[in-house]
């Protein structure tokens, strides 16, 4: 797991999409939804991220062919720009609020299905969700969470960045770069 997590290939994707000289790791995921399993509600994930900056990016990569039955990342396309829903946790309020103001918006919402193989990038701020699983698979996604290498801890604003603060970024200080043993630089000229 550590070498697909690692991924310099994947890592200088992350770089160039935040147009950052390296990538350096926050955190991965595993992220299985049972057969029979909910809906994943709106939410951006920067919310629990105790970053100075949205110089994030998030590598969604399913390890099996993911249909719409599964329930595959969907997001609403320019959503970053939006401040308003960013202050909610995830859970059945950010869907309804999203959700509504989604609707008044001009960004296009996508939802596809994933081949097997294929790799999703979104941004710290993007709102994003997935449906339900309505199959009898489990659907199987790892995720990698990028930051600038010279990404600077700030103080947390809830619980869940001081959460995040102390299981992502032991020994960080706010203030300064995070450099952590477990946020290696993964990529850098």
């Amino acid at each position: 797991v550590k070498e697909f997590i690692f991924s310099r290939r994947l890592a200088k994707i992350a770089a160039d999409l935040m147009e950052v000289e390296g990538a350096r790791l926050y955190h991965d995921q595993a992220l299985f939804k049972e057969g029979g399993g909910g809906i994943t509600p709106w939410h951006a994930d920067q919310y629990y991220w105790p970053l100075e900056t949205d110089k994030t990016v998030t590598a969604w990569i399913p390890l099996q062919a993911t249909p719409l039955e599964m329930g595959p990342l969907e997001f609403s396309a320019g959503s970053h720009r939006i401040v308003e829903g960013r202050e909610l946790e995830i859970g059945d309020e950010s869907e309804k609020v999203i959700q509504e103001k989604l609707r008044v918006t001009d960004f296009e919402h996508i939802i596809e299905p994933f081949d097997a193989g294929e790799v999703s990038f979104h941004s710290g701020w993007i709102f994003h969700r997935a449906g339900a699983n309505s199959t009898n698979d489990m659907r199987k996604v790892m995720t990698v969470i990028y930051m600038d290498r010279d990404m600077i801890l700030k103080e947390p604003e809830n619980k869940n960045q001081i959460n995040d603060w102390n299981t992502w970024c032991p020994g960080a200080k706010v203030g300064e770069v995070i450099n952590s043993p477990i946020n290696p630089i993964l990529y850098q000229p």
